[in-house]
C-alpha cells in the first residue's frame, strides 16, 4: 500500500458521495464536527479506531477495507462489505468458465463443489450468478434433486 492516509481519505470521500450524504450529515451520524470529516477526507488527519468502526458501519464496508483498500491499485472503488469483484473470465467453447484463484481461495471453493446457476434477463440487469447448491436448497425450501443430478 503506497499511502494509507491517502487511501482512507479517498475511500471516505467516495463512500460519502456514493450514499449522497453531506459532510455535515456524516458528522452528525458519528458524533464529530463537519471539520473533522473534511480533514479526514482531505487526508489532513485520520479518524481514531472507534470512529473508523462507526464509519465502516455507516458505509457498510469492512473496517479492514476502509483503512487498507487501495482504489488506485485495485482499479475499482471500495466494495460493500462481503462483496467482491474477482476479475474478468472468458466463456469457453463448451460454456465453461474458470474462476480466478483469488475467488476460489476467498470463497474456499474446491473441486467437486456444486452450484446452482441463476440468470437474470431483465434488460439493463442481465447477469448470471452461482450459488452453493445446499445454500440454495435451504433458502428456497424446495427439493430440486433432478437439477443437482445433472
Amino acid at each position: 500500500m503506497n499511502n494509507p492516509k491517502k487511501n482512507i481519505a479517498a475511500n471516505l470521500r467516495y463512500l460519502r458521495n456514493r450514499l449522497g450524504l453531506s459532510q455535515e450529515e456524516v458528522a452528525e451520524k458519528i458524533g464529530v464536527s463537519r471539520q473533522s470529516v473534511a480533514k479526514w477526507e482531505n487526508g489532513d488527519s485520520l479518524p481514531d479506531i472507534l470512529k473508523c468502526e462507526s464509519l465502516a458501519d455507516l458505509y457498510d464496508v469492512s473496517l479492514n477495507d476502509l483503512v487498507r483498500y487501495d482504489p488506485e491499485k485495485e482499479g475499482l472503488p471500495i466494495p460493500p462489505k462481503n462483496k467482491h469483484i474477482f476479475g474478468v473470465v472468458t466463456l469457453g467453447e463448451r460454456g465453461q468458465i474458470v474462476l480466478p484463484k483469488i475467488a476460489r481461495d476467498t470463497l474456499k471453493l474446491k473441486p467437486g463443489d456444486r452450484f446452482i446457476v441463476l440468470g437474470d434477463t431483465t434488460p439493463g440487469n442481465t447477469g448470471i450468478a452461482l450459488i452453493d447448491s445446499q445454500t440454495f436448497l435451504l433458502m428456497t425450501g424446495q427439493v430440486i434433486d433432478n437439477f443437482l443430478k445433472e
